[in-house]
């Protein structure tokens, strides 16, 4: 479930006029799944805050990290199963008995299904058309009056056995996880009532009840799904995935042309007279789910993507094959374009506007391109016109998302390549690069292979030296988007983009590295001559 259709929020009060309880949650939206958890450290041991703590955090990392070829129950029963006699061994062996204990909610929203687990009495409910339903199982007495003695708990032995359950997931249907601080204070129908409001309001609605002062640490975590993933539908459409596709074949009415790119994915084609790009899905789609997901994420961005940066691109209706369609662009490559000499001054700052006004337009929608470079970019005509469009949809991504090494190597930013996320810096250090590749035909760190290991210790040449025609204040602004220190590069578009469009207001960019003779060159060349000028006429004078 991505960022856009989910929303969260979770909130903890302690006890009393404690500062800190031993409840804990975390919750975590990744751009496959989502992951919430709370935990009840239980007040009798010890370190039951720091057994909530660790339980949490190890879930949702783990769960972020799960091995692909695991189902989602058997990742969760794993997972749980690990933490529990971590905290029970621990315990035995620095306390002689059970010290870190908590009970665990937990539930992983993924595609349109809801997987849930729990271990003792913190509880897991769903709202769904005016229905509210506990989902979860309390592991604790039923005798009257032993209502709070926990049968099970996690790190109270050496083996658990959680209560596990799945569900199909609706369009705003909300899941409220909590510890029993909230429910014991707060009939179900209030927590129906007061779902849509959030985590903050339920606990504090319970806090007032004790004029501040809970007899009890009190968590909620809500989920509300705002809308289905659309990818899922895209995902179930049962449509062909064929080996090969030849020249003149018709699918759906598209007659196949010509192929762009060499794996004859990629599509020149034409229909009742009018030419598009059709691209089919990769034939290793058919036996990997994960490169199936990735095609349909491309699919989705393509349709989603309404904006003059790229191709219109459409889902037709009664399509057979998997494939999307996009309008086709008359061009080269930004990369072809350039084979043969530099870009001008001028369309370099236009390719500059370009690619920030893109990368802007993206990031009102949490999204970034991830593969920024001038093969991905068209040059195209428009009233006898130069302009660009950006063609490459398989790249985009969430903001901050974690995807390694993707992208080309000479464009990534140094902190991609220890696993930093991309961000709104990484953007703008790709588009430094394009520019001045654009401007230079060359890198500014020279050209980067795959799976190399590259070195950033050296300041790169100043594009200047391969284009004396680049002003000054361009020259810096290039130098600013590609500073391997993050500190100085720039932090958002708008800051390089008023830079770009207020050249008098650029500050030059110095290296870290020159002399102050080196960073002040014209001025000492200045001072030096009016200085022998002057001691040429008192010479003079002397004579």
């Amino acid at each position: 479930m991505s960022k856009q259709n989910i929303e969260t929020s979770g909130f903890t009060l302690a006890k009393g006029t404690q500062l800190k309880g031993d409840d804990f949650f975390e919750v975590k939206v990744m751009e496959n799944i989502t992951v919430a958890a709370v935990c009840d450290g239980v007040g009798s041991a010890m370190q039951g805050a720091e057994a909530a703590r660790r339980v949490t955090h190890f879930l949702v990392q783990s769960l972020k990290n799960r091995p692909k070829s695991w189902s989602m129950e058997k990742s969760i029963k794993h997972f749980i199963e690990n933490i529990n006699r971590v905290l029970f061994l621990e315990s035995m062996e620095e306390y002689e008995r059970e010290e870190l204990v908590t009970t665990l909610t937990l539930v992983v929203i993924e595609g349109d299904r809801l997987y849930g687990a729990n271990v003792g009495d913190s509880r897991i409910y769903l709202h769904r058309n005016g229905q509210f339903a506990q989902l979860s199982n309390d592991h604790a007495m039923d005798e009257e009056g032993m209502e709070n003695v926990l049968t099970s708990a996690m790190g109270l032995e050496a083996q658990v056995e959680p209560y596990y359950f799945e569900n199909n997931l609706q369009a705003k249907d909300q899941i409220l996880l909590c510890s029993d601080g909230l429910y014991n204070e707060l009939e179900q129908e209030d927590l129906a009532e007061g779902l849509h409001m959030g985590a903050s309001f339920l606990v504090k609605k319970a806090s007032k009840k004790h004029k501040d002062n809970l007899p009890d640490d009190t968590t909620a975590v809500v989920l509300e799904i705002k809308e289905l993933d659309p990818r899922l539908k895209l995902k179930q459409s049962d449509l062909i995935i064929q080996e090969q596709y030849k020249v003149d074949e018709i699918i759906d009415g598209y007659r196949l042309l010509k192929p762009l790119v060499q794996n004859n994915r990629t599509w020149l084609c034409e229909k009742k007279g009018v030419q598009y790009v059709i691209k089919f899905s990769p034939l290793e789609a058919v036996e990997d789910e994960n490169i199936l997901d990735l095609f349909v994420k491309e699919v989705w961005m393509a349709k989603r993507l309404k904006a003059g940066f790229f191709p219109k691109a459409v889902i037709p209706k009664k399509r057979t094959h998997r494939y999307y369609i996009m309008s086709f662009i008359e061009g080269v490559s930004l990369k072809e374009f350039i084979a043969k000499k530099p870009l001008s001054v001028d369309m370099g700052v236009e390719l500059a506007r370009f690619l920030l006004k893109m990368s802007q337009f993206l990031t009102r929608l949490d999204l970034v391109h991830g593969d920024i470079k001038p093969e991905n970019i068209i040059v195209t005509k428009r009233k006898e016109k130069l302009v660009f469009k950006m063609v490459d949809f398989g790249s985009i991504t969430e903001s901050y998302s974690n995807v390694t090494r993707a992208g080309t190597p000479s464009y990534l930013a140094p902190e991609r390549f220890n696993q930093a996320p991309i961000t709104e810096q990484t953007e703008l250090y790709a588009i430094g690069v394009t520019l001045y590749e654009a401007l230079t035909q060359k890198f500014p760190f020279g050209e980067i292979e795959p799976f190399q290991n590259p070195t950033f210790d050296k300041n790169p040449k100043h594009p200047t030296k391969y284009n004396p025609k680049i002003p000054n204040w361009l020259e810096s602004i290039i130098l600013r988007a590609v500073e391997t220190d993050t500190d100085k590069r720039y932090h958002h578009y708008s800051e390089m983009l008023f830079e770009i469009d207020n050249p008098q207001k650029v500050k030059p960019y110095f290296d870290k590295n020159l002399s102050y003779i080196e960073r002040n060159e014209k001025m000492v060349y200045k001072v030096g001559f009016i200085v022998m000028f002057i001691l040429n006429i008192i010479q003079l004078l002397m004579r």
